[in-house]
């Protein structure tokens, strides 16, 4: 699946041929490249290169010196590269796109995760990611620290109120969900919903849009009795208080949907 992603953003890019670089620089040039951290960040999105340079040949030599997860500094060469020239310029923005981008995700659930260290809580991220780029950017988001909500519609239940309508109600719902064999999480909206998905079973709500004080109201009245997701308008400046709630998860699309692009540059040499 990485390699179909990379050879369709290469294809992108490079369409039917990176017309400056055979123009300025012969087939037979050889270079060395590193990939440089331009500020501090956490790297994910390593194992693209390997596909990148395979998919296009002529690289001798890729070598890793960070693995995803790691924080990196200023300055810090996070991986090198040595080959044919043109494959190494024309390969350049592709790669650069991605370390950015999947860095950027890790870093900022770096950040939430390390927001709510001590609480007993996680983070989760969500379905919320750039069309195309779901595994891509879960795998960062793992890389950061947060943990992996299902990766789509078809590994995991997830009942919202739209679907609570559409079956009739709260028990009609989850009854008919068992019949996936799946795991099941349900959203409860009010206290009725609440004691309804309870009472048929429910092991895992999820409760939206809450303040940190409504939230922590509802995790002292479910009592234990089933896992608890906090969701919706969580951000890095509250999350911590909604993890002290005594939930056992909070998510926040930010992880994805809104993490910074983080500056990663190439440096090549000729060799």
């Amino acid at each position: 699946m990485i390699a179909g992603i990379v050879r369709r953003a290469l294809e992108e890019d490079i369409g039917t041929g990176d017309v400056t670089t055979f123009a300025c620089v012969s087939e037979a040039q050889q270079a060395s490249g590193r990939f440089l951290a331009r500020e501090e960040l956490v790297v994910a999105g390593l194992q693209v290169l390997r596909p990148i340079y395979d998919e296009r040949g002529g690289v001798d030599e890729l070598t890793l010196l960070k693995r995803d997860g790691d924080r990196c500094v200023e300055g810090e060469t996070i991986a090198t590269v040595r080959g044919r020239a043109r494959t190494l310029l024309e390969c350049e923005r592709v790669a650069l796109n991605f370390l950015q981008r999947l860095s950027g995700v890790a870093t900022t659930a770096r950040q939430y995760s390390e927001a709510v260290a001590g609480t007993g809580c996680r983070v989760l991220d969500t379905r919320k990611t750039t069309p195309g780029l779901r595994l891509l950017e879960k795998m960062a988001a793992r890389a950061g620290g947060a943990t992996n909500h299902r990766m789509g519609l078809f590994d995991a239940v997830l009942i919202k109120n739209n679907h609570i309508a559409a079956a009739g109600g709260v028990a009609q719902a989850i009854v008919r969900a068992r019949g996936t064999g799946l795991p099941i999480e349900i959203e409860v909206r009010t206290r009725e919903e609440l004691r309804e998905a309870l009472e048929n079973g429910a092991g895992h709500l999820l409760l939206d849009n809450l303040t940190p004080e409504e939230a922590a109201a509802w995790v002292r009245e479910i009592a234990g009795r089933a896992k608890v997701e906090l969701s919706g308008g969580i951000t890095l400046e509250n999350v911590r208080a909604y993890a002290e709630t005594g939930a056992d998860f909070v998510s926040s699309g930010a992880i994805t949907h809104s993490a910074r692009a983080v500056d990663i540059s190439f440096r090549l040499e000729l060799a």
